[in-house]
């Protein structure tokens, strides 16, 4: 990923409402897993470590960061609390000696030209009974100036995610789209910036206060439906994944 993404990504995570109300929504999903206590939990692509601490809260926390950037950066964020080492999916991974009860990838595959290795690596990783959380932006229609900042290989569809996450071996628990109330004025955005020929997306920085507080509180609520329902449509999707 560009390394100005990067630095954007580390002074708007703990703010901007995508940030805070995935995590808002991540984390009721992985309350709804029944982990074990003190879960050993891995996070591929951690970037600038914006969910570790949410992750701290269901066990101990290892991660994986490619960009020494992004690495560097998760590091002091959260003290050294955390072992973050470096890696690169799907054949640079340094935990292969280890297994987890929760590997996580959020926003990461689509990022990864061998996105089948790559979910076969997690299927690796997974402890007996061990699950794996992975989000992936959706529908290829929707590519925008915000995809090529962020060097995205692909969106997906749910087939396309079912048909890969199959090959790799995996089995799919829960399947979903979700950001799916705020997909009407997302999707209008995205096709405005692509027919206008937006070099920079649009809706990238913070909004105004108010703003972000609404868009928070709206995408946030969809903690109380992702993972109980199968959401028809969203910007991204979410699936919940385990041993064959």
């Amino acid at each position: 990923m560009n390394p100005d993404a990067y630095r954007e990504m580390a002074q708007s995570e703990e703010r901007h409402w995508w940030f805070t109300g995935r995590r808002s929504v991540l984390q009721a999903l992985i309350s709804r897993l029944k982990l074990p206590r003190d879960a050993a939990i891995l996070e591929l692509g951690c970037g600038t470590g914006g969910n570790l601490t949410m992750l701290a809260g269901f066990g101990r926390v290892s991660a994986l960061e490619s960009d020494a950037t992004a690495r560097a950066i998760a590091i002091e964020k959260t003290a050294g609390r955390f072992d973050i080492r470096a890696g690169r999916c799907p054949h640079e991974i340094p935990f292969e000696r280890q297994s987890f009860d929760l590997v996580c990838l959020f926003d990461v595959l689509e990022h990864i030209e061998e996105d089948v290795a790559t979910l076969q690596a997690v299927a690796g990783l997974l402890a007996p009974g061990g699950r794996a959380v992975i989000t992936v932006p959706a529908h290829r229609w929707l590519w925008s100036a915000h995809d090529e900042f962020l060097h995205h290989k692909r969106r997906y569809s749910s087939a396309e995610l079912r048909r890969k996450i199959g090959a790799a071996g995996l089995r799919i628990a829960k399947l979903s789209y979700f950001n799916t109330l705020l997909f009407p004025f997302a999707a209008m955005v995205r096709v405005k910036d692509r027919l206008l020929h937006r070099q920079r997306a649009s809706g990238t920085g913070i909004p105004a206060p108010p703003v972000n507080r609404v868009f928070h509180a709206v995408f946030s609520a969809e903690r109380f439906l992702v993972g109980r329902l199968r959401l028809p449509f969203g910007i991204s999707l979410v699936a919940v994944l385990g041993s064959a």
